[in-house]
């Protein structure tokens, strides 16, 4: 019965819907009449064809059918399912902030394993599940239309991953695909591509193993116009002519992903929903507060001596007036509607502004770079230590080295979507409330891990692949006024070198801007302007937060925050141009505080050195139970590790604790030290004891007794030496034969030093 009255719902779709007025009702009966006729299996699925006999597949219609939009992706024996599910009555929250979602989980039972913590079941979010969520939601987030204002949710669940073919780009074309099939108002679809580059070749969506030889792993999201939505990636310092050459050529490859969702949307999508009106006084209430508001608002914003927090006061009061005079002119006053219009009002009054006079809010140029301070080596305690100011930006960044034993160790699924198992150097990135003048809660949320992440991989290429030691890097942000991250990549690559570590090269980032005017009826930029060094006040206003780190001779990370439905390659390619003038200037501010890594190490650098110990002189060096190693640990905080069956690893704090620790070392294994042995010497030994596999025999009273088997007693057959009349403290002549290399014992002989028998019997 449900589904023939969802049939002539169907296809009275248009009478009907056109005779009912209110749009919540509409959107309910809508999703009604799709979900009762999709209880059927009508799933369709798609092949796309990639570079270097590579394919991807979109499926839909199998599975999460009560789901607004769900795409099931497949490359390889890599699967995600990935859903999309939006309520159909408006949030409360403020319309200038799209409530979205993402969610992207891996399985364990995915990829065959079972998780190891205590409850056996996935517990909270990694780090790289939260990474990958950030990276979805910046691919999708600037396409949902100006004013969305309905909660919804992005869910992608592994199926099953392979260990080869990476899930992130599969769960950001899904996440395509489910918006586009769904009743969403959303203007996609999008396509992404990784792309690497390898010997000078570009490859399109490389397997875990290929990026390992890879010196890019950059990924690219895009729109059906070849504009660019998303760029992430890091790279191992490449040129800048690669560099544009991988963007370029990724957004051509997401053409074909972006036609074929396109393709499966015809078939197998649903019609849009209809979005709410704006209310009916909404131009009367802008009008009054563009009146009362904007001289004031224009006056703020050309008064260069203004800083961050002076601006912002400023702009409060204004707010506090308008609403203070539009509560006397009018009834009944939305105050929630209101704040929205004057956020809108500050917003194009800020942008107006840049675009009259090309002049920003502080009083510089399109492309000038705010005042940079930096110091080093700021407290002697500290390995390494860096400050770098850059205008209101502050952050102090510190470097600890440890043992490799200290290396980060990967989680199982993580190991095998990356192929790392260990990391022995990483950043941690702090952002405290005090930073922006706020209060509240302290703590690593979405935000510092993605920051953190960032500076991580921009620094990551250029520490020695060999560095004996594990390194943290810690970025604390104590005062913030626009690009935090690219601060701690500059303060961090300060640290570094004040540590003493043998980096390639300096590494300085800075965040590129951008203010459009925005046609949003031809969908395209009619006027644009380049910051160079955002605030961030120009972050929020604006349309583009593109952070870029290299080295003197290239990149080694970018990530581009668009807040609008694409940007051109034009303009892309003039940010990564401005960029890379920055980064010259930035880098000689920096090189004026230190330019080049400590050759002299400080009194407090830890130290290590190799040990190496005969096999035979193990058992003395550990002690029972490893009673040794933990009383070296105790005494002098040095850490012994082995490197292979002869070879140690020493590492202490300090060269003062590697000292004491060599004086201990010595006194273990030189200690009533062994006479060295003659390679086919004879020797008189005595008999310690009695075994039935041979006898225990020592040679000289200062070794360790060693055992000579019963094969080695006699020409004969020995089953036991009792059949030779061998008593304990008995003594006889035994001929050395150099110690075996695997056990360390002494190989000796008896019965080289008999007749030889013409008959060998048995003697039980």
């Amino acid at each position: 019965m449900a589904a023939l009255i969802s049939c002539r719902l169907l296809n009275n779709t248009n009478f009907i819907f056109s005779s009912i007025k209110d749009i919540r009702l509409k959107n309910v009966l809508h999703r009604f009449c799709y979900s009762t006729t999709n209880t059927t299996d009508d799933s369709k699925r798609i092949e796309i064809s990639l570079p270097d006999n590579k394919t991807m597949s979109i499926s839909t219609g199998k599975y999460a059918r009560f789901a607004d939009g769900c795409a099931v992706v497949n490359s390889g024996n890599t699967d995600v399912l990935v859903t999309a599910v939006s309520k159909n009555f408006a949030s409360n929250s403020q319309k200038s902030f799209t409530p979205l979602i993402v969610d992207y989980r891996q399985k364990a039972a995915a990829a065959g394993h079972i998780p190891t913590n205590f409850l056996r079941r996935e517990l909270g979010p990694s780090e790289h599940e939260i990474l990958t969520s950030r990276l979805i939601d910046r691919s999708v987030r600037p396409l949902f239309p100006s004013g969305y204002n309905y909660e919804t949710q992005i869910i992608c669940n592994m199926l099953s991953i392979d260990g080869i073919n990476d899930p992130d780009i599969l769960a950001i074309n899904g996440a395509s695909a489910a918006l586009a099939l769904s009743d969403i108002p959303w203007n996609g679809p999008v396509g992404a591509v990784r792309v690497g580059f390898i010997d000078n070749e570009i490859v399109y969506n490389p397997t875990r193993r290929e990026l390992q030889g890879s010196i890019l792993n950059l990924i690219v999201t895009a729109t059906k116009n070849s504009n660019v939505v998303m760029l992430e990636g890091f790279a191992d310092n490449i040129f800048d002519q690669d560099l544009r050459k991988a963007i370029k050529s990724g957004v051509s490859k997401c053409q074909g992903i972006i036609s074929s969702i396109e393709d499966l949307r015809k078939t197998h999508g649903k019609e849009k929903r209809v979005e709410e009106r704006i209310e009916e006084n909404y131009d009367e209430l802008y009008d009054s507060v563009k009146s009362l508001a904007e001289l004031k608002l224009r006056e703020v914003f050309t008064d260069t001596r203004h800083d961050k927090m002076s601006r912002d006061n400023a702009v409060n009061i204004v707010r506090q007036q308008t609403l203070e005079s539009m509560k006397k002119s009018f009834e009944n006053l939305d105050l929630t509607l209101v704040v929205e219009i004057f956020a809108k009002i500050t917003r194009d009054s800020f942008r107006d502004l840049i675009f009259e006079n090309n002049v920003r809010c502080d009083g510089r140029q399109l492309e000038d770079i705010r005042n940079i301070n930096c110091e080093v080596d700021l407290y002697k305690v500290l390995h390494g230590s860096a400050l770098f100011q850059r205008g209101q930006t502050q952050v102090f960044c510190t470097v600890t080295l440890d043992s490799l034993e200290s290396a980060m160790k990967m989680d199982t699924i993580s190991t095998m979507t990356s192929g790392v198992k260990q990391k022995n150097f990483f950043l941690h990135y702090e952002f405290p409330p005090f930073a922006t003048k706020e209060t509240g809660k302290t703590g690593i949320g979405r935000r510092e891990m993605g920051h953190g992440a960032l500076a991580e991989r921009a620094l990551r290429p250029v520490i020695p692949h060999d560095y004996p030691f594990t390194i943290r890097l810690t970025s604390e942000v104590f005062e913030s006024n626009g690009s935090s991250s690219m601060a701690s990549v500059c303060g961090g690559s300060m640290a570094l070198m004040d540590a003493g570590v043998p980096i390639q090269s300096s590494v300085a980032g800075v965040a590129i801007g951008l203010v459009t005017k925005y046609n949003e009826s031809k969908t395209e930029i009619e006027d644009y302007r380049i910051l160079t060094d955002i605030l961030g006040i120009e972050d929020y206003m604006g349309d583009m937060d593109f952070k870029i780190a290299g080295t003197k001779n290239g990149f080694t990370a970018l990530q581009a925050d668009i807040k609008i439905p694409g940007l051109p390659l034009k303009i892309v390619m003039e940010a990564l141009t401005q960029a890379a003038k920055a980064k010259t200037i930035i880098r000689v501010k920096m090189h004026e505080a230190i330019s080049e890594s400590r050759r002299v190490p400080k009194d407090n650098m830890p130290v290590t050195q190799i040990l190496e110990v005969p096999v035979h002189q193990r058992g003395k060096l550990l002690g029972i139970a490893g009673g040794n190693l933990k009383k070296i640990y105790f005494d002098t905080g040095v850490q012994v590790n082995p490197q292979d069956e002869t070879h140690y690893t020493l590492f202490a704090p300090n060269q003062t604790a590697m000292n004491e620790a060599d004086v201990i070392i010595r006194g273990i294994l030189e200690h009533e030290r062994e006479p060295t042995l003659e390679f086919g010497g004879i020797y008189t030994a005595k008999i310690v004891e009695i075994r039935e596999s041979g006898v225990m025999l020592k040679l000289f009273d200062s070794m360790s007794p060693t055992l000579l088997h019963n094969s080695q007693l006699d020409v004969r057959f020995i089953r036991h030496p009792s059949a030779l009349g061998y008593e304990i403290g008995q003594e006889i002549q035994v001929k050395y034969f150099g110690r075996d290399p695997v056990s360390g014992e002494m190989r000796l002989s008896r019965k080289v030093l008999l007749p030889a028998s013409a008959v060998v019997r048995t003697i039980s």
